[in-house]
């Protein structure tokens, strides 16, 4: 299975750079294997019904991007540098890895200040990435961050346009819970507490479970032989009522339908081989290609995915490789907007629905 299987051509202006208003307004694409309907997130109430389980991401998406000083005593004075960070995942002993720009520019042991009350300490590097020690923890650390960060909008935003103080609000799901990811899951943008409200009074069960999205989900496939491409790992959890809750629709024949590649990778993660979900915390680098079998999720709704990406893998592993040309055929002829902000699919591989 090569990478050139996954490519296609996207026209540049079908890139989006900034979500429908409001939220579940976006266009939503429903496949099943031989039918494709146009309509929009709004609509998925008419597709789902009592007894099906919509599996959410709670992750918060934390304003990862700063921008600092770096101040150095020399032989000629006092010099300082602009420095620019990402921070990419928390590690075990309260540092952070990120992304330093320049990374030459600051050596170990010295200090970038962000803000009047937030600054790290350059601890060390590790494959070209810095180890940082923030000056604050906790809910510190936190009201820090949030004044002094920024939105860490996708590359293929962010090279259009800088991110803004909409943002804050835009790149954030309705229910986001729990602080950790620097990208958001993406499919969850179209929901809406309009939507959410209609879901319910429909019998539609709502489950949430959390994945960190690193930023290691823009990464690039750097192999032509895509059975040796290595995930990044990402930080998830499902809690033992998550399970039980998971468990009881499929046992009642409901479909359990995850929003989002995050939520499907996250339940396959901690899918028994029965099809069961056990509860789970850990890190995952589950890679869902072509020629998996599913265990749990029973169909998926998620956003339209760059070329040659694992995420364009995954769905070809849901529905099909050649359907997964049509479908995508089919969103590019009649206009859809792709990736992070973009509009939705509903991927229904059984070809069942709710009408």
């Amino acid at each position: 299975m090569k990478l050139s299987d996954f490519d296609f051509d996207l026209p540049e202006d079908l890139i989006a750079t900034r979500p429908a208003r409001p939220r579940s307004a976006s266009k939503m694409l429903v496949a099943t294997p031989d039918a494709m309907t146009d309509c929009h997130a709004f609509d998925l109430v008419d597709y789902l019904g009592a007894g099906d389980r919509l599996i959410l991401n709670n992750t918060k998406v934390i304003p990862a991007r700063l921008s600092g000083t770096r101040a150095r005593d020399g032989a000629e004075g006092l010099t300082r540098a602009r420095i620019e960070v990402t921070l990419l995942e928390p590690r075990g002993d309260g540092t952070w890895t990120a992304l330093v720009k320049p990374l030459k520019k600051v050596r170990d042991g010295e200090v970038v200040v962000f803000s009047a009350d937030l600054s790290a300490l350059m601890q060390g590097r590790d494959d070209g990435t810095g180890i940082l020690r923030f000056n604050l923890t906790g809910d510190d650390f936190d009201a820090a961050l949030m004044q002094a960060g920024a939105m860490p909008l996708p590359p293929y935003i962010a090279a259009k346009r800088a991110a803004d103080a909409q943002d804050n609000q835009d790149y954030q799901t309705v229910f986001a819970l729990t602080p950790g990811a620097v990208a958001a899951p993406t499919a969850s943008l179209h929901f809406d507490e309009a939507l959410l409200a209609a879901l319910r009074a429909k019998g539609v069960a709502f489950t949430q479970v959390t994945l960190h999205v690193g930023a290691g989900t823009f990464l690039p496939v750097k192999v032509d032989d895509v059975s040796q491409h290595k995930m990044h790992a990402e930080w998830g959890e499902v809690t033992a009522a998550a399970a039980a809750e998971i468990n009881a629709t499929r046992a009642a024949g409901g479909r359990v339908i995850p929003v989002g590649t995050t939520a499907l990778r996250l339940i396959e993660s901690a899918a028994l081989a029965d099809g069961r979900v056990a509860a789970w915390q850990g890190t995952t680098d589950i890679f869902i290609r072509p020629g998996y079998v599913f265990r749990v999720a029973d169909a998926l709704m998620t956003n339209f995915h760059l070329p040659k990406s694992t995420l364009m893998m995954l769905v070809s592993a849901l529905m099909g490789q050649d359907r997964m040309r049509d479908i995508y055929d089919h969103a590019i002829a009649n206009r859809y907007r792709f990736f992070s902000y973009g509009d939705a699919s509903l991927l229904l591989p059984k070809g069942k629905s709710g009408r």
